[in-house]
Formats: C-alpha cells, structure tokens, sequence
C-alpha cells in the first residue's frame, strides 16, 4: 500500500468510527498491510487484498480477555 492509499484508509476509518486520533501506518519490510493505532494504543493490522484487480482492506483486530475487565 502507497501513502495514498493508506491516507484514504485513514480517512475513511476516522469518519466512520467518529474518532480523528485513529492512524493508519505502514509497516516495515511489508507492502501488503499497515497497523492501526489509536493514539499510540495499538488496535490491529489492515491487509489489502488485491485479488483478480477487486481491491478491498481487511481490518484484523484481537481482543484479549484482559482488555475487558473494568
């Protein structure tokens, strides 16, 4: 993914979750994801699957048993 898209990406997430602290970096050594942050939490991994010229993202997030305690 270029900056292009990843800016788009970026954009996108931000208006549909309501939350402009959300970002979109690239990864190192990898061209075919990025990892979301929300601030500096870390959320997840995006995976673009560009398969027969039909591009979509895949978000890919974790949620560990801990992460809902009060």
């Amino acid at each position: 993914m270029d900056k292009t898209e990843l800016a788009k990406v970026e954009r996108y997430l931000r208006r549909t979750f309501a939350n402009n602290s959300i970002r979109v970096v690239p990864r190192p050594r990898k061209t075919d994801s990025a990892e979301v942050y929300v601030g500096e939490e870390f959320l997840g991994v995006l995976f673009l699957d560009d398969e027969d010229g039909d591009k979509s993202y895949n978000f890919q997030m974790a949620i560990l048993d801990t992460d809902l305690e009060d």
